[in-house]
């Protein structure tokens, strides 16, 4: 545990350290997010946050390939250099879109090179376990298409996200954590082999996300953009293929997910796999486009509800530190009621959701307000002639941008 925790120092104080010239560049370029109707910050705020995780993702992968107990991990094996190009590839092409915009089939292109590079270099699945169908071994033509979809999937579900401060970067960091925990039990098991990877880019990923959040908690003086929160879901998808699908060992599913251990990535991230699945029939169901920007996801409502962006942050994290408490918990305890504890934690917290005191206050504010009725919709012919039309907006001059 050891020398995962220098990686994991590193990784956060890189990233730490790397976000403060990156937000001084960021202004000096532009990068700024302005705000509008879609977006729920108050001023204009820098971007591409993700350039300083990009940084400490390599000097993290350096460090470890100097470490003696990464010997095995590094020698030998392209693995870590499929990580690193696949990262380069995602982060150049969103870091892009942050700057001037992408069409949606460009940004998918760049995650399908993405994950095509993961698979080249041999970071892929192995085995998948069919519920009551035994595990099938991936063949050679399946499992680079097995890579893609999963890169793809899980990269798109942390951008959806990624829409309050500290959000995405605090359920990455969560489910990272799990997933490396999970990785080491399987390995102390004798189940998961020295040389696989996964642990380590779950323990980077971490770090990461630990040190970003200083810069990025409410109230942010940075995004992570697309570039950031793309080049997370990367690295989940990376960790997640080598442990999840590297084992047709029972003890992966120890109890209830002894039938499908591939699940155990889409419990852990819960919270933005059903915030993307949802948008996906949300979209279809009004036929617009997949890409189409709303404000109907999770954090929206819970902001709706009465629920600042902190608590509401707050709330989401909760959910995935009990989501992934029930995939851990018992692959140590070797008991399916090791869970109760958790599934009362997510009684107190759906209770909590729903009968804050805020939202009890504001619901009473909203009945004593006075009725009022709605405006006309048209004015007599008299009046519309005493109008006089709005004068033009002045030009827009540079955003104001809090330099601290």
């Amino acid at each position: 545990m050891v020398g995962y925790g220098i990686v994991f120092l590193v990784a956060a104080l890189t990233t730490y350290l790397a976000t403060f010239p990156v937000r001084r560049l960021a202004i000096r370029f532009g990068a700024i997010v302005v705000t509008d109707e879609r977006r729920v910050h108050a001023r204009p705020t820098p971007t591409v946050g993700g350039a300083a995780m990009f940084v400490a993702l390599l000097a993290a992968l350096g460090v470890a390939s100097v470490m003696p107990q990464f010997r095995q991990v590094f020698h030998g094996s392209t693995e870590p250099l499929g990580v690193a190009l696949a990262a380069t590839i995602i982060f150049v092409v969103h870091v892009v879109d942050d700057r001037r915009g992408l069409s949606p089939p460009a940004k998918i292109a760049g995650q399908v090179l993405a994950g095509t590079a993961l698979s080249h270099m041999g970071v892929t699945m192995f085995f998948f376990k069919v519920p009551f169908d035994g595990t099938w071994v991936m063949s050679p033509d399946l499992a680079p298409l097995a890579t893609v979809l999963w890169v793809i999937v899980i990269a798109n579900a942390i951008n959806l996200i990624d829409g309050l401060d500290g959000l995405a970067a605090g359920i990455v960091g969560i489910a990272a954590a799990s997933f490396f925990l999970y990785g080491d039990r399987l390995f102390k098991a004798g189940v998961l082999s020295p040389d696989n990877i996964g642990p380590l880019i779950a323990v980077i990923a971490c770090g990461v996300c630990v040190g970003f959040l200083p810069h990025n908690f409410h109230p942010a003086r940075i995004f992570m953009g697309d570039s950031g929160a793309m080049l997370l879901g990367l690295l989940l998808a990376a960790s997640t293929l080598v442990v999840s699908g590297r084992t047709d060992d029972p003890f992966s599913g120890q109890t209830f997910f002894f039938f499908a251990p591939v699940l155990i990535p889409f419990v852990i991230l819960g919270v933005p796999v059903f915030d993307t699945a949802f948008a996906v029939l949300r979209r279809a169901r009004s036929r617009s486009g997949l890409s189409t920007a709303d404000k109907a996801h999770l954090h929206h409502r819970l902001m709706r509800l009465g629920h600042g962006q902190r608590r509401s942050v707050l709330i989401l994290w909760a959910w995935t530190a009990i989501l992934s408490g029930v995939v851990l918990l018992p692959t140590y305890t070797h008991q399916g009621n090791a869970v109760i504890p958790f599934l009362v934690a997510a009684l107190a917290v759906a209770l909590y959701t729903m009968f804050h005191p805020e939202i009890r206050r504001q619901g009473a504010d909203r009945d004593a307000a006075p009725l009022t009725l709605p405006a006309p919709t048209s004015l007599p012919s008299t009046d519309r002639a005493e109008i006089t039309p709005m004068a033009e907006p002045a030009p827009a001059g540079p955003h104001p941008v809090d330099e601290r």
